[in-house]
């Protein structure tokens, strides 16, 4: 029997609105970079604390090459970001858009974010290399990869710790301020226990992570603050299956690129004291891609997963679960770990993440 294959129809339509669309996609993009250099040399912050400055005198104010300046200048006024006068050659940051893009405005301060395009972009030559033949990578091809994470876990995070994030677990923070022993599993920059130890100094807490570089500068603030309930631990996790007995285990975003998310899981269980309880914050998209489409952050997330968390799971021997692993994995990844009480939460501040709150 002959079956016969009918071309589809070419859509002009269609594909000049496609043609339209990556046109956008290619000055958004550039302007994702743009944002990053502005963000990390204090352009906005310098435009939003003076309006009406001419490129020479913003230039001044910030210390910058203002040739340079002019040409950032153009990426942002033709981006409508940054509003252009010419009768006087003046530039202004109107503050609606100021507020998603200074150090003030955090946590809205999506500039921050911005700076994970150029962080994958550096390893794109590797990972060219990994998609032909295989592979992974590991955390010294990130040059300012822990840099970029703390800043913005710090704004999404650490700041909203004690007044939107513990609270979703009853009675924490009267445990905290009455004295409990906490340990934070891939602490990563070690932001999260430096701010839980200067706010609940009856407390004790522990940072363990595989990179001593990641937690030393927190640590020499630790110890510049004399924090002596606070301390930071070098420990590859994969290794062993308990870290001691603890009242609380946070993981913050750190679970689904590690080399063994489940054994991770299984550890945490096991350090756990009596009426112990594990917090986990992880991206909180889904493992069904269709489920993903209208997420706005989701061309974002996997990127990022493509780039760094996929890779720099399998470049340790691991699954390369990648940061969409869904909530729908990590709550039975949860379960396997023997925990019998999971609860999910969403938080009003963070439409990035999922919290996890784990009992036996």
């Amino acid at each position: 029997m002959n079956v016969q294959h009918h071309k589809p129809i070419f859509d002009d339509a269609k594909a000049e609105a496609f043609a339209h669309r990556f046109v956008g996609t290619l000055s958004e993009a550039a302007l994702a970079i743009m944002t990053s250099l502005g963000h990390r040399v204090g352009l906005f912050d310098a435009l939003a604390a003076n309006p009406g400055l001419t490129s020479d005198a913003l230039a001044k104010a910030v210390d910058v090459n203002a040739r340079y300046l002019r040409e950032w200048l153009g990426a942002m006024v033709t981006s409508g970001v940054v509003e252009y006068t010419p009768s006087d050659r003046s530039f202004t940051l109107p503050p609606e858009h100021a507020a998603f893009l200074t150090r003030a405005a955090a946590p809205n301060n999506m500039a921050t974010t911005a700076q994970f395009i150029g962080v994958a972009a550096l390893v794109e030559d590797a990972m060219i290399e990994r998609f032909q033949a295989g592979g992974g990578l590991c955390y010294e091809h990130f040059d300012r990869f822990h840099e970029v994470m703390a800043e913005d876990s710090a704004q999404l995070v650490v700041a909203n710790l004690t007044n939107a994030i513990l609270p979703i677990v009853p009675g924490l923070i009267d445990r905290l301020k009455t004295g409990i022993d906490v340990a934070d599993v891939g602490c990563g920059a070690g932001l999260a226990m430096l701010r839980l130890a200067e706010a609940f100094p009856n407390s004790h807490f522990v940072g363990f992570d595989l990179c001593p570089d990641a937690f030393a500068a927190a640590k020499a603030e630790a110890r510049d603050k004399k924090l002596l309930n606070l301390q930071f631990v070098e420990r590859n996790l994969s290794t062993v299956q308990s870290i001691g007995r603890f009242d609380l285990v946070t993981a913050f975003d750190a679970v689904h690129d590690q080399k063994d998310p489940q054994g991770l899981l299984n550890l945490v269980r096991n350090s756990l004291s009596d009426g112990g309880v594990f917090l986990m914050q992880d991206i909180g998209g889904s493992r069904d891609l269709e489920k993903n489409i209208g997420n706005p952050f989701a061309p974002l997330l996997y990127t990022i997963s493509s780039m760094h968390c996929t890779p720099i799971s399998i470049g340790q021997g691991g699954p390369g679960l990648g940061a969409m692993w869904g909530v729908e994995t990590a709550q039975e990844f949860l379960a396997l770990a023997g925990f019998g009480q999971i609860e999910t939460h969403r938080l009003p501040h963070d439409p990035i993440n999922a919290y996890f709150v784990a009992r036996d």
